[in-house]
């Protein structure tokens, strides 16, 4: 699955399942943009690793809800290395709460992050990958975005739009040898989750087929094979890797 040069911008990239994203595809010689919002020392910490890995990295620091700092990001992205041909959509957040004590605030936020970045990162990257004719977009979404969970209308309704999305810009592209794909973990052992209740957490893993959380790398290596060539013939799908916690 080597990669040699192809430059891949991963947002929210400076921790949990982004982090290990950019390590991943730097596995696979791949140069990394590493997106983050506020934690500079934890991107700069990703570069160093992917730079001792053999490859090389850069951090930039956006906003990836605004308009202006998604196009900032971009061209200094194509200033460093190049035209992006890979993206890697990862940045999210989340705020639950059952919707009839949901905030505006709080719609709005995980909206904003977990979808309408999604729009705007996406319609950046494209116009470079049609230029180039190749191209990989990769859209972490989740599972509860495929089943829905309660406290989580928000987040939900973000993740479930982001199927949609996926769906529709894979039909627009694929001529231009363009992939569109997106990822729907489970419950993965990342800072989110480790700040969970403890009963939570047996309630979840005692739902969960497998019987435990993921690991991060258990996400990025999936992302690590829609990026390569050798899934050029996957476009439009939603790949639940959750322990089969769809299913049951």
């Amino acid at each position: 699955m080597a990669s040699d040069g192809r430059v891949a911008l991963i947002t929210g990239g400076s921790r949990g399942i982004g982090r290990a994203i950019a390590l991943q595809l730097a596995s696979q010689g791949m140069r990394i943009v590493v997106n983050y919002v506020s934690n500079a020392d934890a991107a700069a910490e990703v570069v160093k690793r992917v730079e001792e890995a053999g490859s090389q990295a850069v951090a930039l620091q956006a906003d990836v809800t605004r308009g202006e700092d998604v196009e900032r990001l971009f061209a200094q992205a194509a200033e460093a290395f190049g035209s992006v041909e890979i993206l890697v959509n990862n940045a999210g957040i989340i705020k639950d709460s059952l919707l009839m004590r949901m905030s505006d605030e709080d719609w709005d936020s995980v909206v904003d992050l977990d979808l309408r970045s999604v729009f705007l990162c996406t319609r950046a990257a494209i116009r470079m990958m049609v230029r180039g004719r190749w191209g990989r977009v990769i859209n972490i979404g989740s599972v509860v975005g495929l089943r829905g969970n309660q406290g989580q209308a928000n987040y939900a309704a973000a993740k479930a739009g982001l199927v949609g999305f996926t769906q529709s810009v894979a039909k627009e592209v694929a001529s231009r040898n363009v992939t569109v794909n997106c990822v729907a973990p489970g419950y993965v052992e990342t800072d989110i989750v480790e700040d969970l209740p403890q009963e939570l957490k047996k309630y979840i893993m005692d739902r969960v087929p497998v019987g435990r959380f993921g690991q991060p790398e258990e996400i990025s290596g999936i992302v690590g094979f829609l990026a390569s060539d050798a899934a050029s013939y996957i476009t439009g799908q939603a790949i639940a890797v959750d322990g089969g916690l769809v299913i049951s």
